[in-house]
């Protein structure tokens, strides 16, 4: 594979490493294009592999790596003092690929249909930040009535994103599923909610019904806030296909779990 996009955030940093990273890739008779790659690198924190995740439309024939030169750096697999070994990887093909699952999401109101995808997470509130009241199915089976501030859905990509932030499980990366966390669900005599995840196989669709005063929706996908008016459904499933994210050969989820988060 030697065609090559580099999806570069626009900072002083980000844009040195990029200028870097681009000369020694092509002194490997590596081609840097716009079009027809077939690997993608995102230079900069874990936002910028999102961008170029999305940007890519999701694209499952190329390979996804990053590169850090943001803060924590999740998703990015390569540090700045890697780089020098990742081009020589990248050239003796001595790596492995993960499959890793993402969401497909489909939003109903009266007027509309849309279809969007997630890497990491979909949020759904009450478009005025009052009480979201929501009806809960995993295909027909109701899991709740949900009162609360609102709730995350994430991939298992995406379980170290946000969803960890509401105290939400982490998932392997290869376990291609979807978990259901709350965001400040009431509890008290009136209402009883779920307090902690549930984790959904990829098999299982989820749909969220507004009920009561709910039907106008904010709705974050990947970060992206959008409005919604009249919401009648909103179903999240597993996509059928994955995408290709780099692996150096000795990644370990585990080790990276600790590295990240402990250390």
């Amino acid at each position: 594979m030697k065609k090559i996009r580099l999806f570069v955030n626009n900072n002083e940093r980000s844009l040195e490493v990029a200028k870097n990273i681009q000369e020694k890739l092509e002194k490997k008779n590596f081609q840097i294009v716009d079009e027809d790659y077939e690997i993608a690198i995102a230079i900069g924190g874990d936002g910028s592999f999102l961008r170029m995740v999305k940007e890519a439309n999701f694209n499952d024939k190329c390979i996804y790596v990053g590169i850090n030169a943001g803060t924590l750096g999740f998703a990015q697999e390569i540090n700045l003092d890697e780089i020098n070994e990742f081009v020589k990887v990248l050239e003796r093909d001595e790596y492995k690929i993960e499959e890793i699952g993402i969401a497909e999401i489909e939003i109903i109101t009266p007027d509309s249909c849309s279809k969007q995808l997630a890497l990491n997470e979909l949020v759904v509130r009450d478009l005025d930040l009052n009480t979201t009241n929501i009806k809960i199915e995993v295909e027909n089976n109701l899991l709740e009535n949900y009162v609360g501030d609102g709730i995350l859905i994430s991939t298992s990509f995406g379980s170290t994103a946000y969803n960890l932030s509401f105290g939400g499980s982490i998932v392997y990366n290869t376990f291609h599923t979807l978990q259901i966390t709350p965001i400040a669900p009431l509890n008290n005599k009136t209402y009883r909610n779920l307090l902690n995840s549930v984790i959904i196989p990829s098999n299982k669709e989820i749909i969220i019904t507004p009920e009561n005063r709910t039907k106008d929706l904010l709705i974050t996908i990947d970060g992206d806030n959008n409005e919604y008016k009249k919401v009648e459904k909103i179903s999240v499933k597993v996509e059928e296909r994955t995408i290709k994210v780099f692996r150096k050969k000795d990644y370990n989820f585990i080790d990276k779990i600790n590295n990240k988060f402990l250390k």
